[in-house]
């Protein structure tokens, strides 16, 4: 079992947990994920590590309360109780090394694990330009976390509350059209916004990473759900990645891969839903 020790919610359906995950703490690199299981009996769900602390074990997990396990992790389990597993640190770790000036871009929930990336990539000695977007102040979160390990930090929001209004990659063109200096690019958020970052970069012959979220069943490569092609060749995300090279990467197959599921995952809820109301009924 893997004690939860603290839990506060960062913004809307934003939840900000630490476990209890010793060995994870100690081997986790930039970019690496954990699987995680609620209970015995829940369904395996990939989170990126946000952060870890080896000296007190812990590693910071970060999800939005979209599906029916992360709203169950949000609603039902507070600081001081445990989750079933958490198995990792899984995946390849973000490729670190001095490039030069590096843009990192997060968007939305992608905030979270660019921190890591960040804080990795300053200590390797490159200049790190942080861009930051989402879509109202009310739903910022860690923005001071990115500007801690940054050298300079770019907020954008989709109705102008706070920074420039706009998207991400609306930041990103007006650093290039300002000449600004870009050796490498590594955008993480919704694969909508990493796919425009990719789109934009391509003609720019900027050198562009992204972290892909499919959808992952056993996290070791075994069960091949998490497949896609890159650069015409077959790659498990969850071994060969989650980081690929963004100008390779088949975004149609992709997406279309992302929506396998969506039956099953409207149904989960339902079903969920159901089982709710009748035990509130059950009390009164």
């Amino acid at each position: 079992m893997y004690a939860i020790t603290s839990k506060r919610t960062l913004a809307k359906g934003v939840i900000e947990m630490t476990v209890q995950a010793p060995r994870v703490a100690a081997h986790h690199k930039p970019g690496q994920f954990v699987i995680v299981m609620s209970d015995e009996h829940g369904e395996r769900i990939p989170l990126t590590i946000a952060d870890s602390d080896p000296q007190k074990g812990e590693i910071t997990i970060v999800f939005l309360e979209v599906g029916k396990t992360t709203i169950q992790l949000g609603e039902q389990f507070n600081a001081g109780d445990s989750l079933f597993a958490v198995v990792g640190p899984l995946g390849t770790p973000t490729h670190v090394e001095k490039f030069g000036t590096v843009v990192v871009i997060g968007g939305g929930l992608g905030v979270a694990p660019i921190y890591p990336i960040c804080k990795g990539l300053k200590e390797a000695g490159n200049r790190v330009v942080a861009i930051v977007g989402y879509r109202s102040k009310d739903l910022m979160f860690w923005h001071d976390r990115i500007a801690s390990v940054s050298d300079e930090m770019l907020v954008t929001t989709d109705d102008g509350s706070f920074g420039e209004k706009g998207l991400v990659t609306d930041a990103l063109a007006k650093l290039h059209d300002g000449g600004a200096k870009m050796d490498r690019i590594i955008a993480i958020g919704p694969p909508v916004m990493m796919r425009a970052v990719s789109e934009k970069t391509k003609d720019w012959g900027v050198s562009t990473w992204v972290s892909l979220n499919t959808i992952m069943i056993d996290g070791t490569g075994m069960c091949g759900g998490c497949r896609v092609h890159i650069g015409g060749e077959t790659k498990f995300v969850c071994v060969d990645g989650p980081d690929f090279d963004a100008h390779k990467v088949d975004w149609g197959e992709m997406f279309a891969r992302m929506k396998g599921y969506a039956k099953e995952e409207r149904m989960a809820l339902e079903a969920d839903h159901k089982c709710k109301l009748a035990f509130e009924a059950l009390r009164r």
